[in-house]
């Protein structure tokens, strides 16, 4: 899961573990969220490598023609095109990410979005409503933090299942520090 949860400082004499922390020993829960990647360099190979290979068969009736010239540019431009968009995809779902800051004082997320500014948002974590929007809406789990006038998703790009764990470690922390 694309989900890393990362506590500071650790209570003394704790057994390691996700919510392992004393309630006044000054914690900051961190958190990473950033989207699954589906296809590694691996499967980025070998979908080039199978649509070079589909591309050339239709090529192979004319070879040693004038046709083969003509057809070359395209087959050549059609490869390119599927390259540039599998690398475009991947660089951009490596940008995109979301981080939280947890303490007992505030409650802070950033969202670092492809080819966008950050957004960030805070609020006192003992205002803050953390909702999970079951079923009945257009988004299973819709995961929202509500606090400082604002509703803010959390996790848009996880799925719903991830999403329904998040929700239940988080709310975890949130009790927690409270």
């Amino acid at each position: 899961m694309p989900m890393y949860w990362t506590i500071t400082p650790q209570a003394p004499g704790t057994v390691p573990g996700a919510f392992a922390l004393a309630a006044n020993d000054g914690a900051e829960y961190r958190l990473s969220l950033m989207p699954h990647l589906s296809m590694g360099p691996d499967g980025f190979v070998r979908i080039i490598g199978i649509s070079a290979l589909v591309l050339a068969l239709p090529l192979l009736g004319v070879l040693g023609t004038p046709v083969l010239w003509g057809l070359l540019p395209f087959a050549g431009l059609a490869l390119w095109a599927l390259w540039y968009a599998l690398s475009r995809n991947s660089a951009e779902r490596r940008a995109l990410r979301e981080d939280l800051c947890l303490t007992k004082e505030r409650i802070e997320i950033t969202r670092t979005n492809p080819r966008k500014p950050a957004q960030h948002w805070e609020a006192n974590p003992y205002w803050v409503r953390l909702n999970l929007a079951e079923k009945g809406g257009v988004i299973e789990n819709y995961l929202t933090l509500e606090g400082n006038g604002r509703v803010v998703e959390l996790g848009s790009f996880l799925s719903p299942e991830e999403r329904a764990e998040l929700y239940a470690e988080l709310s975890h922390a949130l009790r927690h520090l409270r």
